[in-house]
């Protein structure tokens, strides 16, 4: 069962709106919605909060290390918590699903993500991933800048979209229903 949501992305106001925070953007909308406050916590690198979900006791964390830097926040907050990488479910970006479109899935290799790339090494691969499709530019030459900026309006109602279509599904996979979870959270269409 997962016991640890973690939202990828990076810290400061210039990045908050950019796509390489849909994972921010799912764990503030989690957050939110389940009323649990988030806090820095210097100990996990980032901000943390516990709370309810679904009925289930569930930690929150955004690690504050940037995305190419993520394991170090990941890994002493499992460790502190004895939570195995089987129970913890990353969010993250990602540029090979187009806008709004939202996948589950676990395990498996980093795919050219760097955050992910860098969380493995620390934890393993076996952890339950939420990815959150932002599409790919024109030109494959401009993938930073194309995860560095603003999605389009469009794209950002999209986005929400999926969010809150994957928190809806968040409930079955908390009752380790991961085959309709999957189903529901693959099968969104806008």
């Amino acid at each position: 069962m997962i016991k640890l949501i973690i939202g990828l992305g990076n810290i400061g106001t210039a990045y908050q709106d950019t796509r390489h925070n849909a994972g921010f953007w799912f764990v503030e909308t989690l957050a939110e919605k389940f009323n649990i406050h988030l806090a820095d916590d210097k100990k996990f690198h980032g901000r943390v909060g516990r709370g309810t979900i679904y009925g289930h006791d569930i930690r929150l964390l955004l690690p504050n290390t940037f995305m190419n830097r993520s394991g170090l926040a990941v890994a002493p907050m499992a460790k502190f918590y004895n939570i195995r990488s089987d129970e913890i479910l990353i969010v993250h970006d990602e540029l090979d699903i187009a806008a709004g479109n939202i996948r589950l899935k676990k395990g498996g290799g980093h795919g050219g993500h760097n955050g992910l790339r860098d969380i493995v090494p620390h934890i393993g691969a076996d952890f339950y991933r939420l990815r959150i499709g932002i599409g790919r530019p024109i030109h494959t030459s401009k993938v930073s800048d194309w995860v560095l900026s603003k999605p389009s309006l469009d794209d950002k109602i999209s986005i929400d979209k999926a969010i809150e279509c994957s928190i809806d599904a968040l409930d079955l996979l908390l009752k380790n229903d991961v085959q309709k979870a999957t189903n529901q959270i693959n099968g969104f269409k806008l």
